[in-house]
């Protein structure tokens, strides 16, 4: 053969077993729910967690929380300390692990085996979820786990799929240590993604993967990163465990109780993204194709069944979705290929309805405080402040603002940037373990209901009758470091 024709020979692709990449209709379909999402991150007000988050993050950086890891606290304070003030700012990284999240479900259904249109339809379908429109602009711990775990999911894929195809690279097991531990970080819930994980690789395989030296490696890599949060929980009595019975108490009102959860928890993938999971699950034990992937078809199950039985919030299993409904797209991609249909284009109904619903939610997202019937948190620290400036000022000395409860507290304290407040207090959930005020402090000017600091003062008297009404509780029986224990609560 000519050396002309030799140079003219087009260079194999790194990687001929994987489909070419929809780059730009994938990055298409993220940038609009990026752009949607940043410009809903401009209206409205703070979600009640994120103002916890910017609360504790700004005013109690720690190592770790009661309720949560430090990851979207310490999020919340970087970003407010870069643009003080600015919802926009405060809300970047929230949306672009939203819109990360969305590539990642189209790199999901590649890794399986997935043409261009799968790999569109699967960013489509992690686009239009129903919980994605309703939490992608919001800076919360589940608002960064999805995407930590279709992260986790993918270098799970990827190094099971080149371990069938002779070239297993253990170096996505360290990676994956790393993200594991980033995720550990942000919520815990990624400890239970883990031990479903486990039980499913020992029940159904890989169970090489437990024998490689780099997976432990990763594990301590995981263990090393999530140390101190650990750490912290150690110290104060493991208060996470706590959580549990609280979420299941709330279920009820929250996601209609363990019924409701158990419909939601599937639902939340939207209308077309629902329908791929039930079919993507199914493909996972039929298929033999996806045979070596069965693991997470089980994990999904164990997952599913352990999140109702605990009653917990319905949008635990969100992380596990992508994988999942990427093997539905691949099973049905492979039947096109079978056998082509001249109904193709219909499968875009499901994904229009669900990109519809998800817009919908997206815009009641602006005001979804409004909706649990919670002022905005620019009316409860304006009332604050002047219930507080209204005080004598030697007075004002020995009063500490104490909130009902964490969201009312946290509002009042990302108020301080614009009123005249001082530090703000509450017994419950995280800022339990702020502590309590100084033992000088001898007054409360108490934001909500009073019922449990009556037995505690001499003097109980409202003083502003607004949206969330203010006490001014004078008369200390006893000390804080009896008081506190008492009224400290999840």
């Amino acid at each position: 053969m000519e050396p002309a024709v030799l140079a003219a020979q087009p260079r194999p692709p790194a990687e001929p077993w994987l489909r070419p990449l929809a780059k730009w209709p994938v990055l298409t379909i993220a940038g609009l729910v990026a752009v949607a999402h940043l410009v809903l991150s401009a209206i409205g007000d703070f979600w009640i967690d994120e103002a916890y988050m910017l609360a504790a993050g700004k005013y109690h950086p720690d190592w770790g929380y009661a309720d949560q890891p430090p990851f979207a606290p310490l999020i919340a304070a970087a970003m407010d300390w870069i643009a003080p003030g600015s919802l926009v700012v405060l809300r970047l990284p929230a949306v672009l692990a939203t819109a990360a999240a969305v590539v990642m479900c189209a790199l999901l259904a590649r890794e399986l085996g997935g043409d261009r249109r799968a790999q569109v339809l699967a960013a489509g379908a992690g686009a239009t979820g129903l919980w994605v429109g309703l939490v992608g602009h919001w800076v919360t711990p589940y608002t960064f786990e999805p995407v930590q775990w279709l992260v986790l999911s993918w270098l799970l894929v990827r190094w099971i799929r080149l371990r069938e195809q002779g070239r297993p690279d253990d170096r996505l097991l360290l990676v994956f240590g790393v993200v594991l531990g980033v995720a550990a970080q942000t919520k815990f819930q990624v400890a239970i993604l883990c031990v479903a994980l486990l039980i499913s690789v020992l029940l159904v395989g890989p169970r090489e993967i437990l024998r490689r030296p780099m997976f432990w490696g990763g594990v301590g890599i995981a263990a090393v990163i999530a140390a101190p949060t650990l750490v912290w929980q150690a110290l104060h009595g493991w208060p996470q465990l706590q959580m549990g019975a609280i979420v299941a108490e709330e279920s009820p009102i929250l996601s209609g109780g363990r019924g409701g959860t158990a419909v939601m928890l599937v639902l939340y993938a939207g209308v077309a993204g629902a329908a791929l999971y039930l079919i993507g699950l199914w493909k996972l034990f039929r298929s033999a194709e996806l045979r070596p992937y069965r693991f997470f078809g089980l994990a999904a199950i164990l997952l599913h069944v352990f999140f109702v039985a605990t009653a917990a919030r319905p949008y635990y299993l969100i992380g596990l979705y992508g994988v999942v409904i990427a093997a539905g797209l691949v099973a049905l991609q492979r039947r096109r290929e079978a056998k082509p249909s001249r109904w193709g284009w219909t499968a875009w109904i499901p994904f229009l309805a669900s990109a519809a619903l998800a817009g919908y939610l997206m815009w009641a997202s602006t005001s979804m405080t409004t909706l649990f019937g919670v002022p905005s948190s620019d009316l409860v620290a304006r009332d604050t402040s002047a219930a507080y400036t209204a005080l004598p000022p030697q007075q004002q000395e020995r009063t500490a603002v104490v909130g009902d409860s964490y969201i009312i507290t946290a509002m009042v304290e990302v108020g301080r940037a614009r009123y005249d407040l001082p530090e703000a207090y509450s017994p419950h959930r995280g800022y339990g373990f702020f502590g309590p005020p100084d033992e000088q402090v001898d007054s409360v000017l108490l934001v909500g209901d009073p019922e449990d600091l009556r037995g505690h003062f001499t003097d109980v008297r409202q003083v502003h009758a607004g949206a969330v009404p203010i006490w001014l509780c004078t008369g200390k029986i006893g000390t804080w470091a009896e008081i506190w224990p008492r009224l400290q609560h999840l």
